[in-house]
C-alpha cells in the first residue's frame, strides 16, 4: 500500500475506486466498506483508494473541546487498512480553510480533480463538506456532473447492534475488552516508549515497564488490571498491565500505564513496545499494605500464566 499526504504524489490511477472517512479503529463496519472497495477495484481492473484526514477533523473544528479519543494511532490505522488489500491511502491535511469547502467544492477538488474517481463507496449516513451539508443524495447528484458512480454500504449489524467506533470506545471505557476485540476483529492495542518510573514494583518483586503513549489522543481503557500480550522486537510475551493512579503506592492523581512482562529480564528502556489487551482481570484497588498488594499481584500473574488463550 502506498501512502500519500497530498495529491501531488498520487500517480495517474487506473479506474480509481474511492472511499472516504476517518476509519478510527478500522472495525467490522469499516472492513465491510474496505472489502467492498477492494472487490470492486479488482473487478474493474482498477486501484482502491482510501481518503482520510489528518489530524482528526474535530481537533481542528473544536480545538478547545474536541472530546476525541482515538482507537487507532497513525501506524495502527495504516496497518489495518493495508491488511484489507488497499492500494493507496491518502492522509489529507485537514485545516480550517479546508473545513470551509462546500459539498460541491469537496467533491470537485478531492474526488474529481484530486483523484479522478470512477466509483465512490460510502458508508451508512456519510456526511461531508462545510457543516456536514453533503449526504448520499448530494453525492449522487454530483456524480452525474463529474462522471463517477456511487454505492452506499448499509449499516453493518453484529448481534443486533450497529457497530460504531463510539460503541467500541464506550466498551473500552467500561473495561469490556472482549466486546471491543470482537467488534474490531483484532485485539485492542497500546503502543509507546518505555520510560523510567520510580521502580516501586521492582522492590516488591514485580518490575514493570512504564509506558508513554506515542500519540496523546489514543484511548486508554478504564482503570484496572488487564491480561495482555506484549510485543518486544516482534516477539510476544505474556503480561499484566495496570492502568490507573496507583492508590496503594503513590496515588498519583494522573493515570499511568505499567506493564509487568512475565519471565522477562531484558533492559528495554527507551524502546517502543506494543501491548495488546485480551481481557480485564479486575478493578484498580487500594490495599491496606504492600504485603496485601504483593499477594494480589501474585494472583494476577498466576491468572495470566495459567490462562489458556
Amino acid at each position: 500500500m502506498r501512502i500519500h499526504q497530498s495529491f501531488e504524489t498520487l500517480p495517474n490511477l487506473n479506474y480509481p475506486v474511492v472511499t472516504i472517512g476517518t476509519f478510527d479503529g478500522v472495525h467490522n463496519g469499516h472492513k465491510a466498506i474496505l472489502n467492498r472497495l477492494h472487490e470492486l477495484a479488482k473487478m474493474h481492473g482498477g486501484e482502491s483508494v482510501v481518503l482520510t484526514f489528518t489530524p482528526h477533523p474535530r481537533t481542528i473544528l473544536f480545538p478547545e473541546d474536541h472530546g476525541i479519543s482515538l482507537l487507532t494511532d497513525t501506524l495502527e490505522k495504516r496497518h489495518q487498512i493495508e491488511q484489507c488489500g488497499i492500494d493507496h491511502l491518502i492522509e489529507f491535511p485537514f485545516t480550517t480553510d479546508f473545513a470551509k469547502k462546500s459539498a460541491f467544492e469537496y467533491v470537485r477538488d478531492l474526488l474529481a480533480i484530486g483523484i479522478g474517481a470512477k466509483k465512490v463507496i460510502i458508508g451508512y449516513d456519510h456526511r461531508f463538506g462545510r457543516g456536514r451539508e453533503g449526504n448520499l443524495k448530494t453525492l449522487t447528484d454530483l456524480s452525474t456532473v463529474f462522471n463517477f458512480e456511487v454505492e452506499e454500504i448499509p449499516a453493518v449489524l453484529i448481534e443486533n447492534n450497529e457497530i460504531s467506533s463510539s460503541k467500541i470506545r464506550k466498551a473500552l471505557e467500561q473495561g469490556d475488552v472482549k466486546f471491543a476485540n470482537h467488534a474490531l476483529e483484532y485485539n485492542y492495542g497500546i503502543r509507546g516508549k518505555v520510560i523510567h518510573g520510580d521502580a516501586k514494583g521492582r522492590t516488591i518483586g514485580f518490575p514493570t515497564a512504564n509506558l508513554q503513549l506515542e500519540e496523546n489522543l489514543k484511548l486508554l481503557p478504564c482503570n484496572g488490571v488487564y491480561h495482555v500480550e506484549v510485543f518486544v522486537n516482534e516477539k510476544c510475551w505474556k503480561g499484566a498491565m495496570n492502568i490507573g493512579v496507583r492508590p496503594t503506592v503513590t496515588n498519583l492523581g494522573t493515570r499511568s500505564i505499567e506493564v509487568h512482562i512475565l519471565d522477562f529480564t531484558y533492559d528495554i528502556y527507551g524502546m517502543e513496545i506494543e501491548v495488546r489487551l485480551l481481557q480485564k482481570i479486575r478493578d484498580e484497588m487500594k490495599f491496606d499494605s504492600f504485603t496485601a498488594l504483593k499477594d494480589q499481584l501474585q494472583k494476577d500473574i498466576e491468572f495470566v500464566r495459567n490462562y489458556a488463550i
